[in-house]
């Protein structure tokens, strides 16, 4: 039986102990958001740590779901990171495939994928890009600017190059041709892979508002993060929830609308994160360890 010494016991509990304090760090954010929340602006003004609701209000929520802004930027947000997500899934998943095949120039080809890596045309060039295609004021200059992540691309060459060169060459004597290699082969066997990458698409694409600021001019096709930054950054709740205002003779105080706003927008990725979290860093390890 093994037996442990004192001193590995104490930096045990030293380590969970730090560890646990850490974790209530992070969590106290979350804990403020809330309950600041469902609470009415006289227990926000009279308490300045406030961790519980002492009375729950839910004006604020009520006033946000009844935003026409709010819901419009939900929808586009949503279609963005759906749609967009797809995109690059699509680029990135048949262009690391074509990069894990020799064919003549493929170093050529991989140096010009880290070479993005190093050295960006910049924001400038970008938006000339994106202006002179035609993509202003269009959901589709969110989307095809990083329809490939080039780190994600290597990580997931590498991953393609670790899967067994023998059930592909299996398939082709059987009768399959490369694309039925990669959709019945090398896809199904990349699940950890797609399923990790996917998240980082997701969370980019949920969290992007910079990209809407430079390309988004009309309002109704503004993102979820947008408005929050209106109503966060620029301190202006009533005027970036359109709509909102109206169903309510007195509009809750913008602390209240500001936290609930927060909680709104983080709220989805958080409850889709635990699900994927699993392939979270087993799909980025395997695809990074050459065996």
């Amino acid at each position: 039986m093994h037996f442990r010494s004192r001193a590995g016991k104490m930096f045990d509990w030293l380590n969970a102990g730090l560890l646990l304090l850490i974790a209530l760090s992070m969590l106290f954010p979350f804990v403020y958001i809330f309950s600041v929340s469902f609470s009415s602006l006289e227990d926000v003004l009279q308490n300045d740590l406030l961790l519980w609701p002492k009375r729950w209000v839910t004006d604020a929520y009520t006033y946000i779901l009844h935003s026409d802004q709010f819901l419009t930027s939900f929808w586009v947000t949503v279609y963005v990171t759906v749609v967009g997500t797809a995109v690059n899934m699509f680029f990135t998943a048949t262009m690391a495939y074509g990069l894990s095949r020799p064919f003549p120039g493929q170093r050529a080809v991989l140096f010009m994928v880290v070479f993005t890596l190093l050295f960006q045309a910049g924001l400038i060039p970008t938006y000339m890009v994106v202006k002179e295609t035609g993509l202003m004021d269009s959901l589709w200059s969110l989307i095809f600017p990083v329809a490939i992540n080039p780190f994600n691309l290597i990580v997931m060459r590498q991953f393609f190059l670790n899967i067994p060169r023998e059930l592909q060459e299996a398939a082709i004597i059987d009768g399959a041709n490369t694309l039925q290699v990669f959709w019945r082969i090398v896809l199904p066997l990349s699940k950890p892979a797609l399923a990790a990458f996917s998240l980082f698409y997701a969370v980019m694409h949920w969290n992007n508002y910079f990209s809407a600021i430079l390309y988004i001019n009309d309002p109704a096709k503004w993102p979820l993060q947008v408005v929050l930054r209106q109503i966060v950054i620029v301190d202006e709740p009533n005027a970036a929830l359109q709509g909102g205002q109206s169903m309510m003779e007195h509009p809750p105080p913008p602390e209240t609308v500001q936290m609930a706003a927060i909680l709104l927008t983080t709220l989805p990725i958080l409850v889709l994160y635990p699900f994927l979290q699993k392939y979270f860093v087993k799909g980025v390890m395997l695809g990074s360890i050459k065996e």
